[in-house]
């Protein structure tokens, strides 16, 4: 089963930056955005996972990233332990397949999540893979899924062909509802960040998988609560 973590009195740190990521493929890339104390900062687009890294380190000096990419391969070419939880679940999802089937694909199908490993890679140094929760304040990366998220706060009942509506309406709820979120690439970045926030101030999460091939990491529904409350809460 999921495992839940209460921190029922967990609250940002000020000036705290967090900073979600949607990948996509080579010619698509990374959608990111940055969330300052729960509240919009900036945001980038862009193909090269160095440059995007700098960004993160450099520029918006993220604390946490959330990224919606595998932090890890299957081990046998079935889904990871985190997939199978999530479709146990009912929140449907990609599979993750092993590295050699991803690079050896002849349609390049599985090339975004080459791409999320060459950004996980990007970013281990100054942002270490999370293998377990809670983060102490440590600076991390880690995998999170943005239907997933939505499932959770909307009590088990997202639907992805209306993913746009419903997430930018939960983003709204938190108070961000930036113009310059012009596309589902930056809703799901914005909301992946609003993930990222919640698990460096310490928030209720729920943690699917096993650290060898991975965590998918999502604020629990609970937490949603905390909307009301965006000045001593973390963002859900």
């Amino acid at each position: 089963m999921p495992r839940a973590l209460p921190t029922k009195d967990a609250a940002p740190s000020e000036g705290m930056t967090a900073v979600g990521i949607d990948v996509g493929g080579e010619r698509k890339g990374f959608h990111a955005v940055a969330l300052t104390d729960g509240h919009y900062s900036s945001q980038l687009a862009t193909t090269d996972e160095r440059a995007l890294a700098r960004w993160c380190r450099e520029t918006v000096r993220a604390r946490v990233i959330a990224i919606d990419a595998p932090c890890g391969w299957s081990h046998d070419g079935h889904a990871r332990p985190a997939e199978r939880r999530l479709m146990q679940n009912g929140i449907s999802c990609f599979s993750t397949p092993t590295r050699e089937q991803a690079v050896g694909h002849r349609t390049q199908y599985f090339g975004w999540m080459l791409r999320g490993e060459a950004l996980f890679r990007a970013l281990e140094e100054d942002f270490p893979i999370c293998r377990q929760l809670p983060v102490a304040g440590q600076k991390c990366s880690f995998e999170t899924f943005p239907h997933a998220i939505a499932w959770h706060l909307r009590g088990g009942h997202a639907d992805a062909s209306q993913k746009r509506t419903q997430r930018r309406d939960l983003l709204r709820q938190v108070g961000i509802d930036h113009l310059t979120l012009t596309n589902i690439d930056l809703i799901d970045a914005a909301l992946c960040a609003c993930a990222a926030a919640h698990v460096a101030a310490g928030g209720e999460c729920v943690s699917y998988g096993e650290p060898s091939t991975g965590l998918i990491i999502v604020p629990a529904h609970a937490a949603l609560t905390a909307a009301a409350h965006p000045a001593s809460r973390p963002p859900f």
